[in-house]
């Protein structure tokens, strides 16, 4: 087990270090040129993908830390996540639906060219339907997530000289807390086998991140890798740590009147060491997903609107025992 969670590690810091050298290595003088706007967002709203496997402590329940359509924005988004979950230890335990919804207060602020500082204070209220009828209630502040990025390759900016190369590309690297501001209680655990039922998970997490975004003219491809890493919290438990992977493809149209419309398609993927409790591996809690997303965004003048839709293609969480059903998204911002 403790090899299983070294494996992890090495693989997640080995994507990332991957991206970020092979980003560099395809800086060419013919990308060197000026981005779209939405084109160099990619890099941003894909930058976290995903945090815990059902929304305890969830920096997005899936959706990112920004938008494809604006550098700097105040917002809210809502965010509600779907799973279903063993009532019990037993392979003949019954099912119960579990739903995680996120009211998100989130924004991007620039520190300068190249650094930018996202914050999402989240507002939990879950709610899981048990075999006798009742139902259980959680509701409060969640974790608070701060993340800096910094822009490693920035293409230059010649003034009064147009951009003549379809090709533009970018890459940013990021390094991000979790505070533990939303509450943790064991008692949650008890009879159930989804250990993220939770505010928070009582823990400071803290999280690298790469993502390298290449466009020719309206198109964008990006593909990011992060890597978060848990620690124990002071009722002694541990959630595993954690990988993300994704590539996203995107088209913009835009219209006479600043308005500008992006469909979005893409996947992504997450991978989750074993939960620790007093120092013990907990049996059961290790497991991978891969989502299949959709989504659109529109920028209408200083204001911004998207949905995202996720569906999972491939699972195992929990041994099986955990089920994700769906994941969506919706934000509206002021562009400052």
């Amino acid at each position: 087990m403790m090899n299983d969670l070294l494996n992890i590690k090495t693989l997640g810091l080995c994507l990332c270090i991957g991206f970020v050298s092979l980003s560099l290595k395809a800086k060419t003088p013919h990308l060197d040129s000026i981005p779209s706007p939405r084109a160099s967002l990619l890099a941003l709203y894909d930058l976290y993908e995903d945090c815990d496997v059902c929304g305890c402590g969830s920096s997005g329940g899936g959706m990112g830390y920004g938008t494809l359509g604006n550098a700097n924005f105040v917002g809210v988004r809502y965010i509600n996540q779907q799973y279903r979950s063993r009532d019990g230890i037993y392979n003949n335990s019954p099912w119960i639906d579990e739903h995680f919804n996120t009211l998100q207060v989130w924004g991007q602020i620039p520190l300068g060219k190249r650094v930018a500082v996202n914050a999402i204070v989240p507002f939990h209220l879950h709610n899981r339907e048990l075999v006798d009828g009742s139902t259980q209630n959680i509701n409060g502040l969640g974790d608070i997530n701060i993340l800096v990025s910094y822009a490693v390759v920035q293409p230059r900016e010649i003034p009064f000289v147009q951009d003549v190369s379809p090709f533009k590309h970018s890459l940013s690297i990021g390094v991000g807390l979790k505070l533990p501001t939303g509450s943790y209680n064991r008692a949650n655990n008890v009879g159930s086998v989804n250990p993220s039922f939770q505010l928070g998970t009582g823990s400071w997490d803290f999280m690298l991140a790469s993502n390298y975004t290449l466009n020719y003219q309206q198109w964008g491809l990006g593909v990011l890798a992060n890597y978060v890493f848990k620690t124990e919290n002071n009722q002694q438990y541990e959630f595993g740590d954690q990988i993300n992977y994704g590539i996203n493809l995107f088209r913009t149209f835009e219209d006479m009147q600043m308005r500008s419309y992006s469909p979005v398609v893409g996947v992504a993927g997450e991978v989750f060491g074993e939960n620790q409790s007093y120092g013990i591996a907990v049996q059961d809690t290790a497991g991978h997903v891969l989502f299949g997303k959709v989504g659109f965004e529109a920028d209408l003048w200083k204001f911004n609107t998207g949905i995202n839709v996720m569906l999972p293609i491939t699972q195992n969480l929990n041994d099986g025992n955990v089920e994700a059903k769906s994941r969506i998204g919706l934000h509206f911002n002021y562009k400052l």
